[in-house]
């Protein structure tokens, strides 16, 4: 299953991609809203093989996560693979300069099945379909409404 939006941002590229950088800042998020979250690095400074283990209840049941960066590519891209018990993801967020002070965010995230109940979820995800794609429309949108508030307060 694919799922994708863009959506633009008024603010600098370099500033929206140091934003969509600071790891820190997304950890934090993450654990307020329930989510256990360990870094497997010391190391603070994006890089490939930056990686995480994640820990969340869903539909009622623990979830397990491991997530790595897979791809960055300053400036331009940030490539996360995901894995656990039943599917594998990938999502890539990619960024475009439309001009010298707004940026074009596009998120795409791919998932695919491992297991019987992995094929099961994203059965009754495909069979919602119009329903994901415009709840993953809308948290994109409101990722880049927060991120432009956050950049253009701190400038």
């Amino acid at each position: 299953m694919e799922l994708s939006s863009n959506e633009d941002v008024d603010a600098p590229l370099s500033d929206v991609f140091d934003a969509l950088s600071d790891f820190g800042n997304f950890e934090r998020s993450a654990i307020r809203r329930g989510i256990e979250v360990q870094r497997l690095s010391n190391d603070s400074t994006p890089q490939v093989g930056l990686a995480w283990d994640l820990r969340a209840d869903f539909r009622g049941k623990p979830r397990e996560v491991h997530l790595e960066l897979a791809t960055y590519e300053p400036a331009t891209l940030i490539g996360l693979n995901g894995d656990s018990n039943s599917l594998t993801g990938q999502g890539q967020i990619e960024l475009m300069a439309l001009s010298p002070k707004r940026t074009r965010i596009s998120v795409k995230v791919k998932l695919k099945a491992k297991t019987l109940s992995g094929r099961l979820l994203l059965q009754s995800l495909k069979l919602a379909r119009a329903k994901v794609n415009r709840r993953f429309r809308h948290r994109v949108a409101e990722f880049a409404s927060l991120t432009e508030d956050r950049l253009n307060h701190t400038a």
